[in-house]
């Protein structure tokens, strides 16, 4: 909400721009002589498709910021009003004060932020795509029409990813996925669909879709989630990987590479994902800690949160025509990981809901919805769909000993910033390696490179739980975890698979997930 500046405040911040010796991204200072100057309204439209900002008129900068004489407020307050009202669409509504500055009198106007479905706010004579502006730096950036139109996908769901894909057809779907969908659906909703065909299953859930002349078709988030290789109809809808020698992209190192490593992750949604975390295991350091005899590895980057940044990226990314040509890229550097995916946050959703969490706006339901039913490539599915990954990712970073990591926010993109290097210094008694995870790259399986540990330094709470109830019974199946401690299957079979990888449990008696597994304490 906007606030009646004082003079005090207004000292504050012509201090600053002093300090500054420009104009900031939020504020913006003209001297209005001879009345209001022809691009205004370019930063009006630029801080109502931004984040608001502050405008103060009759302020001389070539004169240090000093008042501007013969300065008419009233006037230019008059005019400022009609220039907001007529000439831009939807019209801006500024708070407009007239505060005393050394003596003279200043023009101060507070714009704030439209809401999203008022977006975007344009010139009216030059129109919506070329008279929309965004506040950058100290200047106004016209948008591009891509921007336009991402903010015009607010004013109404966008549809996207229910795209009929006129060449694609049923026997183009991975079997196994499906058979995991349909199995976890009528499991979960058997009045919905336990008594429907396979066909018509996938027809509910817009997996197919009829078009026109009738016949099945595959819809862009069935292809997506369940398809066998949707780049053979979309070549540019990856997860494109590189591991960069030097903090900087493009920067070589001392011996002239560019590249670490780099790949492009293809196929379903569920194994690019799993590809794009085998890249990034492949890549990174990892730490270890020294207490006493014993020794606990520590991955650069908690494998929760990284798998939950890829899922993001994917599922909530512009589906849009224009942005099929544009891939989620994964970028790690010898300080950070970015994974930064086309599309900003949509709807509700800002970086301050994001940090407070609970609250979601899914830019692409049928994806979303279809991702929380369709199985991983281990254990579970893709994602949780609950609105609560940013915060969830947070915590595990912030479990790890790691700095928070860094969102940001445009209108054509969204990036998360993972910091590593950093956090895993800052653990006491740890030695970090700083070249790539030996044991990923041999294949060795976890459990021979562990030891014993004191579990209370790294197990969460649930695996804490598990190991206790496997203790307790001597040996327990899935079914009797469940019992023992109320958990969920997807929950218990999570901190199975992570237990086995400490080697603090082995297992036998069935196939991978079978009831008839049972597992032992080691």
């Amino acid at each position: 909400m906007n606030t009646v500046v004082t003079e005090q405040m207004l000292r504050g911040q012509v201090a600053r721009l002093r300090a500054a010796q420009t104009d900031t991204q939020w504020c913006e200072v003209k001297a209005c002589r001879g009345g209001l100057p022809k691009d205004l309204a370019r930063t009006l439209s630029g801080f109502a498709n931004g984040s608001g900002g502050l405008l103060l008129l009759g302020l001389d900068e070539e004169a240090g910021l000093r008042p501007v004489g013969g300065f008419d407020p009233k006037r230019i307050q008059d005019a400022l009003a009609r220039l907001c009202d007529e000439s831009l669409t939807p019209p801006v509504r500024p708070m407009i004060d007239i505060v005393l500055f050394e003596g003279a009198p200043v023009v101060v106007v507070q714009v704030e932020e439209l809401r999203p479905k008022d977006k975007p706010c344009y010139i009216t004579a030059s129109g919506r795509y070329g008279g929309s502006y965004i506040r950058t730096g100290d200047g106004d950036r016209r948008l591009s029409s891509y921007e336009v139109d991402r903010l015009w996908d607010e004013h109404e769901q966008p549809h996207y990813d229910e795209r009929i894909v006129e060449d694609a057809k049923q026997e183009d779907l991975d079997p196994d996925l499906v058979a995991g969908l349909l199995r976890r659906e009528r499991r979960i909703h058997p009045r919905n669909f336990a008594q429907l065909s396979d066909e018509d299953a996938l027809r509910r859930l817009r997996v197919l879709v009829r078009n026109e002349l009738g016949e099945d078709r595959l819809s862009l988030a069935g292809l997506l989630a369940l398809g066998s290789y949707p780049q053979e109809f979309f070549p540019r809808l990856v997860i494109a990987f590189a591991s960069y020698p030097t903090p900087q992209k493009g920067i070589a190192s001392a011996d002239g590479r560019r590249f670490i490593d780099s790949c492009t992750c293809v196929g379903p949604i569920p194994h690019m994902v799993e590809d794009a975390m085998l890249a990034i295991e492949r890549n990174m350091r990892t730490a270890a800690r020294i207490e006493g005899a014993y020794r606990q590895d520590i991955p650069e980057y908690p494998h929760e949160a990284l798998r939950e940044a890829l899922v993001n990226a994917v599922m909530h990314r512009d589906y849009s025509a224009e942005a099929l040509g544009s891939a989620v890229q994964v970028d790690l550097y010898p300080d950070r990981l970015e994974v930064t995916n086309p599309g900003g946050l949509y709807g509700v959703v800002t970086l301050e809901a994001l940090d407070a969490g609970g609250i979601g706006s899914c830019r692409n339901q049928r994806l979303a919805s279809l991702l929380e039913n369709t199985p991983r490539v281990d254990v579970g599915y893709v994602a949780e769909n609950r609105g609560s990954g940013y915060r969830a990712i947070v915590a595990d970073c912030a479990n790890a000993g790691l700095p928070e990591p860094l969102p940001r926010n445009s209108i054509a993109t969204f990036s998360l910033t993972l910091f590593g290097a950093n956090g895993l210094r800052s653990h006491a008694g740890v030695e970090t390696r700083s070249i790539a995870n030996p044991y990923v790259a041999s294949g060795r399986s976890r459990v021979e490179r562990r030891g014993p540990y004191d579990i209370s330094t790294y197990l969460g709470p649930t695996d804490r739980a598990v190991l206790e109830a496997v203790r307790k019974q001597g040996s327990a199946s899935t079914r009797e975890l469940v019992q023992e401690t109320g958990k969920s299957r997807p929950t218990i079979l999570k901190a199975l698979r992570r237990l086995l990888d400490e080697g603090l449990i082995c297992a036998d008696g069935g196939a991978k997930n079978s009831p008839r597994m049972r597992y032992w304490p080691l």
